[in-house]
């Protein structure tokens, strides 16, 4: 059984930073993509960024270019989402997620339901 568990979030102030992290237990983390996804209150489920097996490729929503960044430590068995100049509008629950792929599998997953495995999340606020 994998489980993935968030950290990380908190409140922080427009312009500010946050480093939020995803630690997977059970399975092999190397065989995993991973992603972060995001959930305003009252808004669907919104992709954030991905990261391939290797961490060769990285993908983000428009939104982020420029601000966040993704990584993985497969030694670790975690993954990051560095998020910097922090707004509003990205207050949400962040959670990671994770599916299980081959080393060759360069599709572009950007949807939840993509995924085999998704954390409970963890909140970030920014106040203006």
């Amino acid at each position: 059984q994998v489980r993935l568990v968030e950290s990380g979030g908190g409140l922080v102030q427009a312009g500010g930073s946050l480093r939020l992290a995803c630690t997977a237990s059970g399975g092999t983390f190397s065989r995993f993509a991973m992603a972060w996804f995001r959930q305003r209150l009252g808004k669907d489920v919104e992709f954030v960024a991905r990261i391939t097996r290797s961490g060769g490729t990285t993908d983000y929503v428009d939104s982020a270019k420029g601000r966040f960044t993704i990584s993985r430590d497969n030694d670790r068995k975690t993954v990051f989402l560095q998020m910097n100049n922090l707004k509003p509008e990205d207050t949400a629950v962040y959670s990671c997620a994770a599916r299980s792929t081959i080393l060759t599998d360069n599709s572009r997953y950007i949807d939840l339901s993509d995924y085999h495995y998704r954390g409970q999340g963890t909140q970030v606020t920014v106040s203006s």
